[in-house]
């Protein structure tokens, strides 16, 4: 935990953040970064500021916290469309997508996504938010992705969904095993999100890979093997990530 992170309502008018000490955070705190009193701590505020804290007390009843936000943490900046995996591959990558900076994540029911999939409890509003919460301390960030369900993806793209959602936003790639791609040069710090579109782990069908083609999305592979989905999208994400803050 690079950074502790606090919700809006976990701080009071006089800019203070209690916690009880059987928070993690707290624990993490206490047995992890030794803290003392008085001592600096990295904070921020969930989808907010960040800055350097003061501990102004520690102890055995919880701790308290002086938050002083005053800097802009890192930005999100890549979009991804992501055949929804397996339940447990979907917890497994949640931390992951929000440390890598996803802004936006699109999850898909692709031609070859299981339906009992969407199932999954961690598809429920809010139950995502502690993993999210999680990669963003590790990373120290603190604007967690947006995530939207799209269960039929085809109907989606037909409908005109990937140019609302993406519409200025030319930088994009569909992840398909293959023969290795060039390196993308599109991607610049300066320029839009890029989108990267990551089918599930038996890979899109044909149909849907035509369909993103025609929207502009150029083919993006390691080599011939077929990765697991957790990870071909954090590969992928590490080579457009190299590009986008090479310079």
């Amino acid at each position: 935990m690079n950074r502790v992170i606090f919700e809006k309502r976990e701080i009071g008018e006089d800019g203070k953040a209690v916690l009880p000490p059987d928070d993690p955070r707290f624990v993490h705190m206490r047995d992890i970064l030794h803290v003392e009193a008085g001592c600096p701590l990295k904070t921020g505020e969930l989808g907010g500021l960040a800055g350097t804290s003061v501990v102004e007390k520690i102890d055995a009843s919880g701790a308290t916290v002086a938050l002083r936000h005053d800097t802009e943490p890192p930005a999100p900046w890549l979009d991804m469309i992501l055949a929804l995996p397996r339940p447990r591959v979907y917890k497994r990558l949640l931390p992951q997508l929000a440390a890598v900076g996803v802004r936006r994540l699109v999850l898909a029911g692709a031609a070859k996504t299981e339906k009992a999939y969407w199932g999954a409890h961690w598809l429920r509003d809010g139950e995502a938010r502690p993993l999210l919460v999680e990669g963003l301390a590790q990373c120290g960030a603190t604007v967690p992705p947006v995530i939207f369900q799209e269960r039929n993806f085809a109907r989606f793209v037909r409908s005109g969904g990937l140019e609302r959602m993406f519409g200025g936003q030319p930088v994009r790639y569909v992840a398909h095993p293959g023969k290795a791609a060039g390196a993308p040069n599109a991607v610049s710090a300066s320029g839009p999100a890029p989108v990267l579109a990551i089918g599930p782990e038996g890979g899109w069908i044909d149909e849907e890979v035509g369909m993103l083609e025609e929207a502009g999305f150029e083919r993006l592979a390691l080599g011939p093997r077929i990765l697991r989905t957790d990870t071909a999208a954090m590969a992928l994400a590490g080579i457009l990530m190299h590009f986008r803050f090479a310079a």
